[in-house]
Protein backbone atom coordinates (compact mmCIF):
# COMPACT_ATOMS: atom_id res chain seq x y z
CA UNK A 1 0.00 0.00 0.00
CA UNK A 2 1.48 3.56 -0.64
CA UNK A 3 2.70 5.57 2.40
CA UNK A 4 -0.34 8.33 1.83
CA UNK A 5 -2.91 5.48 1.64
CA UNK A 6 -1.37 4.21 5.01
CA UNK A 7 -1.56 8.18 6.31
CA UNK A 8 -4.90 8.06 5.37
CA UNK A 9 -6.31 4.66 7.71
CA UNK A 10 -8.20 5.60 11.16
CA UNK A 11 -6.45 3.31 13.97
CA UNK A 12 -9.81 3.05 15.52
CA UNK A 13 -11.43 1.19 12.72
CA UNK A 14 -10.99 -2.41 12.87
CA UNK A 15 -10.78 -3.32 9.33
CA UNK A 16 -8.36 -0.34 9.14
CA UNK A 17 -6.50 -1.21 11.93
CA UNK A 18 -6.17 -5.06 10.75
CA UNK A 19 -4.98 -3.57 6.85
CA UNK A 20 -1.87 -1.63 9.32
CA UNK A 21 -1.13 -5.17 10.57
CA UNK A 22 -1.24 -7.05 7.03
CA UNK A 23 0.87 -3.94 5.56
CA UNK A 24 3.69 -4.45 8.28
CA UNK A 25 3.42 -8.02 7.87
CA UNK A 26 4.01 -7.81 4.22
CA UNK A 27 7.10 -5.31 4.91
CA UNK A 28 8.65 -7.15 7.30
CA UNK A 29 8.27 -10.27 4.81
CA UNK A 30 9.60 -7.76 1.88
CA UNK A 31 12.95 -6.89 4.20
CA UNK A 32 13.66 -10.17 4.88
CA UNK A 33 13.75 -11.35 1.31
CA UNK A 34 15.43 -8.67 0.01
CA UNK A 35 18.41 -8.65 2.25
CA UNK A 36 20.30 -11.34 0.36
CA UNK A 37 19.85 -9.82 -2.96
CA UNK A 38 21.14 -6.32 -1.72
CA UNK A 39 24.10 -8.47 -0.36
CA UNK A 40 24.82 -9.85 -3.27
CA UNK A 41 24.87 -6.41 -4.99
CA UNK A 42 26.96 -4.46 -2.48
CA UNK A 43 29.30 -7.05 -1.37
CA UNK A 44 29.56 -8.98 -4.66
CA UNK A 45 29.06 -6.61 -7.53
CA UNK A 46 26.45 -8.66 -9.22
CA UNK A 47 24.79 -5.73 -10.55
CA UNK A 48 24.75 -6.32 -13.96
CA UNK A 49 23.96 -9.61 -15.50
CA UNK A 50 25.74 -10.91 -19.04
CA UNK A 51 24.86 -13.40 -20.33
CA UNK A 52 26.77 -16.32 -20.68
CA UNK A 53 24.41 -19.37 -20.79
CA UNK A 54 21.58 -20.40 -18.57
CA UNK A 55 23.44 -23.30 -16.77
CA UNK A 56 26.75 -20.79 -16.34
CA UNK A 57 24.36 -18.10 -15.30
CA UNK A 58 22.29 -20.34 -12.68
CA UNK A 59 25.83 -21.83 -11.60
CA UNK A 60 26.88 -18.29 -10.60
CA UNK A 61 23.54 -16.84 -8.74
CA UNK A 62 23.82 -20.39 -6.56
CA UNK A 63 27.17 -19.31 -5.68
CA UNK A 64 26.48 -16.12 -5.02
CA UNK A 65 23.49 -16.91 -2.81
CA UNK A 66 25.24 -19.21 -1.04
CA UNK A 67 28.22 -16.80 -0.47
CA UNK A 68 25.20 -14.31 0.75
CA UNK A 69 24.29 -16.76 3.05
CA UNK A 70 27.92 -17.24 4.34
CA UNK A 71 28.11 -13.30 4.76
CA UNK A 72 24.75 -12.87 6.74
CA UNK A 73 25.31 -15.60 9.21
CA UNK A 74 29.62 -14.69 9.22
CA UNK A 75 29.09 -13.21 13.07
CA UNK A 76 27.24 -16.50 14.25
CA UNK A 77 30.12 -18.68 12.76
CA UNK A 78 32.87 -16.75 13.95
CA UNK A 79 31.25 -16.02 17.76
CA UNK A 80 30.90 -20.28 17.55
CA UNK A 81 34.31 -20.70 17.30
CA UNK A 82 35.80 -18.42 20.03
Amino acid sequence: MRPGKRKLLDPTQPIDALTERIEKLKASIRAKVEHPFRVIKRQFGHVKVRYRGLTKNTAQLVTLLALSNVWMARGKLSGARG
